[in-house]
């Protein structure tokens, strides 16, 4: 049961790191900060990685029991199946009963910690979400396209921001430089670009 649901829960981590390993790999952040959301993830997949683990268990317990004709040979013997499955259900009603909890209380506090350090992380390097040659739209209403960034971070070349706040689509409006710099302010509640 434990391996199951460690199996499981593994992959469900998998599909985290293949969701935001753009936003996170080579971007300058900790593997102690990595880890801290992987885990913080892997809380909120719980509740999904109990019922695989119990499925799973199930299946490979019971499955090698009539395999190996054990279930056959225990009820030839006058054992009842209710009586041979007594442990899996009563572990199936400990799971259920920890799915629960996990649910309601871990589920939503490690999602909230979770959002809040992912949007953490970005926000301390905005320029990290910006990528040469990809458009961005992370700045509400705004596209920014970046040609070249230096390696500070900073220096940017070749910037094309499209601005689609105006309600009329047929109005493009458009900002070119073909030399910029980008940089929190000091406090670092603005982005300047």
């Amino acid at each position: 049961y434990l391996l199951s649901f460690f199996i499981a829960q593994f992959v469900l981590v998998m599909q985290f790191l293949w969701k935001y390993i753009d936003d996170i790999l080579g971007k300058g952040f900790s593997v102690l900060d990595l880890l801290e959301l992987i885990t913080y993830f892997g809380i909120t997949q719980i509740p999904m990685a109990l019922p695989i683990a119990i499925l799973l268990s199930s299946v490979m317990v019971f499955g090698n029991m009539s395999e190996q004709h054990e279930l056959s040979s225990m009820k030839s013997a006058g054992v009842s199946l209710i009586r041979i499955m007594r442990p899996a259900i009563i572990l199936a009603l400990v799971t259920a009963v920890l799915s629960l909890f996990a649910s309601n209380y871990l589920k939503p506090a490690a999602n909230f910690q979770f959002q809040k350090r992912l949007r953490s992380m970005k926000s301390q390097k905005p320029s990290l979400t910006i990528e040469s040659k990809i458009f961005n739209r992370d700045f509400g209403g705004y596209s920014i396209r970046v040609n070249e960034k230096d390696e500070d971070d900073e220096g940017i070349e070749d910037v094309f921001i499209y601005d689609h706040t105006n309600t009329d689509k047929s109005l493009v409006n458009l900002t070119k430089a073909e030399k910029g710099r980008m940089y929190n302010s000091e406090d670092g509640s603005l982005f300047i670009i």
